[in-house]
């Protein structure tokens, strides 16, 4: 029986019939995708949500905070990683942070495949959707319960510090240039918030818009 090669439509449209609909992933599916895709994916009861692809700029700041944390608590006995490693806030809902932390590495939250929590996360803001770290992310990791979200934010040069107070995050402090970023849960931890907006980073070319 002769067989053809399906056009890229068909091909594309048997794959999401493999799929689950949006609405009806479980958390096995949403693990088992992102364990075969290079793309962010985050979770939320059922719905998957494929994140943009981050910049230079982005990931040059994150990648000095990493630095930073990392040189601080590594030495002390804890753990830090950089994007993307999987933190479940819940069963059903799966984040992707920037940077997230735990003061202990034997933290018995760390597991291979996912955290099931963590003492510190770090958001960059993303310049096409700043609410997402700058709003819904904080009620996802409060609802988490961990201690302390940072959020960076390239756009205003920003640094917010925010504490867990029960069931929602109080800010410790909000940091500009000329100013350290410090830490509730790691005393004695400072960043200077120039040297982290002052990190190599090429300009926006108008050509990359097209």
């Amino acid at each position: 029986m002769a067989t053809s090669t399906p056009s890229l439509d068909e091909y594309k449209r048997a794959l999401l019939d493999l799929l689950p609909a949006q609405g009806c992933w479980s958390d096995d599916e949403y693990l088992w995708l992102t364990d075969h895709t290079r793309l962010l994916v985050e979770f939320t009861d059922g719905a998957i949500e494929i994140l943009s692809w981050p910049t230079d700029l982005h990931q040059s700041v994150a990648q000095f905070m990493f630095m930073a944390f990392h040189a601080f608590v590594s030495p002390r006995g804890g753990t830090v990683h950089f994007a993307a490693l999987r933190l479940r806030i819940r069963p059903g809902k799966f984040r992707e942070p920037d940077v997230l932390a735990v003061i202990s590495a034997k933290d018995k939250r760390r597991r291979n495949r996912f955290w099931t929590g963590a003492d510190m996360t770090l958001e960059v803001v993303s310049k096409d959707k700043p609410e997402r770290d700058l709003v819904e992310k904080r009620h996802d990791y409060a609802e988490g319960k961990v201690p302390e979200y940072w959020i960076v934010n390239p756009q205003t040069e920003t640094i917010t510090v925010l504490r867990l107070d029960n069931d929602s995050y109080v800010e410790h402090g909000v940091f500009s240039r000329g100013q350290s970023a410090t830490s509730v849960i790691l005393p004695g931890f400072a960043v200077s918030v120039d040297e982290v907006f002052n990190v190599d980073s090429p300009p926006d070319d108008p050509a990359d818009m097209d």
